[in-house]
């Protein structure tokens, strides 16, 4: 019997020989840094004249790596490479399938920190973020292989007299897996082996920012033994290649987790038949959030502060579980404010690399100009109290931002900005609070302070979001422990690092057979 799923456990850098490791996996990959990276499509590895620099947002100068790009040309390639294998990789047992994630599971393990390093220098992750995400990943591989082998198990039906029935779970096709920057080695590893695992082949369309992340994962799939075709490497400009793997009549299911617009064209887009198709295509889609923590009066009101700087400022808000909105009832608002804005303006920046930093750059210069476009929308729409600056240097470097006395249908309090600005509102009482948190288009996190149960219990019923976390932080789902997915415009409540999640990238057969 293999062991049950345990979380990985993050590394604690208080310990000098995890900071000595984690400075070595540092020089290691700074020591890689601006190798070019090539299509991976079945066996081939293929070079192409049109390449893209991934570069370093802590040191904008900096090359992490440049990588070739497909067009719809390689997109049809790979597509059918992805097609081909299929017809191999679907016959394989679902637990040899398993054997494939446990040992991929192993090797990124053993390579945690150097893994983590290229985060810190391709996404701009400080070491306890770039930590976490290698962390997940290895979970998702960990908890995905024992969530196949127990679908593959005998399926409990009701007994019939003289017959057996059987229910099986058969994988669909071919999968196109979209995964976003933010989380750049977990979620592209959760979607992409996720769908592996289920028996299903892939083309990876990579983030364009962090497309060398991506690709040191498929060397290490390699390594793993996986046959080539199974995950195919596709980089590329969305603009270029997305609809058509989304359009393809025989991409069976699309994976993705980005923007709201980007989702809702794939929606539509897969939606639409095309000739020869012979089925409905799947999408599994997470689309950000605009996430809500309520501080009641009655709150410990040091937690209260403690949760929102942690959920709103770290990895600069780039999450889409960030908090984005504080609404705090009215009778602690100064309070909580004057917490927030002590806590927040301790805060550290600095280059990624460094590990006293705690808030690194924002993305890339697109992230950098939206932001600041909407600390001055910001302005406009409420008080300023904290930050509102670029930092100087040669990195895209934002000051945490918390802009108080916010309308709760100002522009600040109902759009994504995905960065480090925090719009403080102040609500009435308990129930105000509530009908603001559930007033935008998304429903992905929120959390609410409070020593009250009836409180607690009330938010529980009518507070609408997929993971609703109570006197605690909103950001940092565990695999298996608060499976992830949000509502209505925030996707299609996929529960990532769930139990019904492979149900997702399976269809359920039935066999009856009379004695």
């Amino acid at each position: 019997m293999r062991e049950p799923f345990r979380n990985e456990p993050f590394t604690d850098f208080t310990l000098s020989d995890s900071i000595s490791d984690f400075q070595a996996a540092l020089r290691s990959v700074e020591s890689q840094l601006g190798l070019e990276y090539r299509l991976k499509i079945g066996s081939d590895r293929i070079e192409t004249t049109n390449k893209r620099k991934s570069i370093n947002p802590s040191e904008f100068k900096q090359i992490v790596g440049i990588v070739s790009q497909g067009d719809a040309n390689y997109a049809h390639k790979a597509i059918l490479a992805a097609a081909a294998a299929f017809e191999d990789w679907k016959r394989v047992p679902p637990a040899a399938r398993a054997r494939v994630l446990y040992k991929a599971a192993a090797i990124l393990r053993r390579r945690k920190h150097e893994f983590s390093a290229w985060m810190v220098y391709e996404a701009g992750k400080t070491w306890v973020e770039a930590d976490g995400d290698t962390a997940e990943a290895i979970d998702f591989m960990e908890f995905y292989g024992r969530e196949m082998e127990r679908l593959a198990e005998r399926q409990p039906l009701v007994p019939f007299q003289g017959e057996d029935n059987e229910l099986t779970y058969m994988p669909l096709g071919v999968g196109i897996v979209i995964p976003p920057w933010n989380f750049p080695l977990a979620i592209m590893v959760g979607m992409t082996m996720a769908s592996v695992v289920a028996g299903n082949t892939v083309v990876l369309k990579p983030a364009s920012p962090t497309a060398v992340i991506a690709a040191k994962f498929i060397e290490l799939l390699e390594e793993a033994g996986l046959p080539d075709g199974v995950v195919n490497y596709l980089p590329g400009a969305g603009g270029d290649i997305g609809d058509f793997l989304v359009e393809h009549p025989l991409t069976r299911f699309v994976c993705f987790t980005g923007s709201r617009e980007v989702g809702l064209r794939i929606n539509e887009r897969a939606a639409a038949v095309q000739q020869d198709q012979k089925w409905i295509k799947r999408v599994i889609a997470e689309m950000g959030g605009k996430d809500t923590i309520i501080v009641a009066e009655d709150a410990d009101l040091d937690l209260a502060a403690e949760a929102i700087t942690a959920s709103a400022f770290g990895f600069s808000g780039q999450k889409c579980s960030a908090c984005s909105r504080a609404v705090i009832e009215e009778a602690v608002y100064e309070d909580v404010l004057e917490r927030v804005v002590k806590r927040t303006a301790a805060l550290k920046i600095g280059l990624a690399a460094e590990q006293s930093t705690e808030i690194g750059p924002v993305i890339d210069e697109r992230a950098y100009i939206n932001i600041l476009k909407y600390i001055e929308v910001g302005r406009t729409e409420g008080t300023l109290v904290l930050g509102g600056s670029k930092r100087g240097g040669t990195g895209y470097f934002i000051e945490p931002t918390i802009i108080r006395d916010v309308a709760p249908y100002a522009r600040i309090a109902q759009e994504e900005i995905f960065g480090p600005v925090l719009a403080f509102i102040k609500a009435a009482n308990f129930d105000a609070a509530l009908d603001i948190a559930n007033n935008t288009a998304f429903g992905l996190t929120g959390a609410v302070i409070s020593r009250d149960r009836a409180k607690l219990e009330k938010a529980r019923e009518e507070f609408h979001v997929g993971n609703l976390y109570l006197n605690r932080k909103c950001t940092g789902a565990l695999v298996g422990v608060q499976p992830f997915g949000g509502f209505n415009m925030s996707g299609t409540d996929s529960k990532a690092g769930g139990r019904d999640y492979l149900l997702l990238l399976t269809q359920a057969k039935v066999v009856s057979e009379r004695f």
